[in-house]
């Protein structure tokens, strides 16, 4: 039995929730638009601002499915309508971030800057050069571009450089001492 599948997903005012037969669940509000394919074993219906689900099958697959499919269709309705956002600081002595246009240079102390190419669907702004917001309507999306910033330079234990999430607690190791 899954807890999280058989909860129904409220619809908020101004998000349209549309299911067609072959499956394809497409949400759209103020934020944007979302469109995903359920798995072939679960089936969508939209009563009362509510979308339910339900498995036809009891096989270990596709009761894990079930829970993945009702959370999925959470983030599309909370995506459309609030949007998902994270925040990434960078850390260290003349490191820092600038957007132009499409692209967002980071300049993370190597001999060039790096350029990462801004996705059509994601918002990034930059503050105080050090402080980099990124928002959008797919979490997915969101998190993975996120994550590739991240991975340019990932904070290191001995200083604490690098670009991390915000709020983040990196653990310091102890350099090496003089006997």
């Amino acid at each position: 039995m899954s807890r999280i599948g058989n909860k129904a997903v409220e619809i908020p005012d101004k998000v349209r929730v549309s299911i067609d037969n072959n499956g394809e669940v497409s949400v759209e509000g103020p934020k944007g638009k979302l469109s995903w394919k359920l798995p072939c074993d679960i089936k969508a219906s939209v009563k009362d601002n509510r979308v339910s689900l339900v498995r036809e099958a009891e096989t270990r697959s596709v009761k894990a499915l079930h829970g993945l499919s009702r959370s999925l269709v959470h983030n599309m309705v909370q995506g459309v309508s609030e949007g998902f956002s994270k925040e990434l600081e960078i850390e260290g002595v003349g490191f820092k971030a600038a957007v132009q246009g499409s692209t967002l240079n980071l300049s993370l102390g190597f001999s060039h800057p790096i350029p990462f190419s801004i996705p059509k669907d994601i918002k990034i702004t930059v503050a105080d050069n050090t402080k980099i917001a990124i928002q959008g309507v797919d979490k997915k999306l969101v998190g993975q571009v996120a994550a590739d910033i991240r991975r340019f330079y990932r904070p290191e234990p001995y200083k604490g450089k690098g670009v991390r999430y915000a709020g983040e607690q990196i653990r310091r190791k102890v350099g090496k001492t003089v006997q």
